[in-house]
């Protein structure tokens, strides 16, 4: 008699890429996070460097419903009050983009857009999202940190003392990361451990996130 054949569970892992194609790699059974590294272009780099030297509150948040004869998301509002600052156009383009490719990538209908200027740690201590997958990028300031399967036992997230002091990755400023939650069918006990990286006395950093939420 045979022994049965118990199916081996992918090696969970983090890919990247120079392209936007590597963001299809989070499609893969056991990626958990797949990251574009990407070089902003100039005029969405200072417009993101502009808006944290002015130092005016932003926190957007909007839901974009999209249908099959969408072609365009529908971002009228996102950072109204920074329309008239050079290079606006320029970033909403690129946001239109990330929410076209997000929903192209994933099939979604509607998603969760946020744009925040944030002076300190959102999400200070490691920890996984509660969501099938999000998208992060940091137009302005230090990109957000992460880490590898087994550097931390999940057991302790959210304890101070038991995150570790090295072996911690980070995301560059720019780069476009997709990351899986804990609502992911397969990978429900292996959402990406990340955080908000601790900020200095008067840094600050413009980041925004898409979430899928149909």
């Amino acid at each position: 008699m045979l022994a049965p054949i118990i199916p081996l569970r992918p090696v969970v892992r983090q890919t990247r890429g120079e392209t936007p194609l590597a963001l299809s790699d989070i499609l893969e059974d056991g990626v958990n996070l797949a990251l574009w590294q990407r070089q902003l272009p100039l005029h969405i780099a200072e417009f993101g460097a502009l808006l944290v030297a002015l130092n005016e509150p932003l926190a957007d948040a909007m839901v974009i419903e999209l249908n099959d004869e969408d072609t365009v998301p529908n971002l009228q509002g996102l950072a109204s009050s920074c329309s008239d600052l050079e290079g606006y156009e320029g970033f909403i383009a690129d946001v239109s983009w990330l929410v076209s490719a997000f929903a192209c990538l994933l099939g979604a209908k509607r998603i969760g857009v946020r744009l925040r200027l944030l002076d300190k740690a959102m999400c200070p201590r490691f920890h996984v999202d509660h969501v099938p997958v999000r998208l992060i990028t940091t137009y302005a300031g230090v990109g957000s940190q992460w880490l590898r399967e087994g550097v931390m036992d999940r057991r302790t997230l959210g304890q101070a003392e038991a995150e570790p002091s090295e072996r911690i990755e980070q995301v560059q400023c720019g780069d476009v990361a997709l990351l899986k939650g804990t609502r992911w069918h397969g990978n429900e006990e292996h959402g990406l451990i990340h955080r908000s990286p601790a900020l200095k006395a008067g840094e600050r950093r413009l980041i925004l996130t898409l979430d899928w939420l149909a």
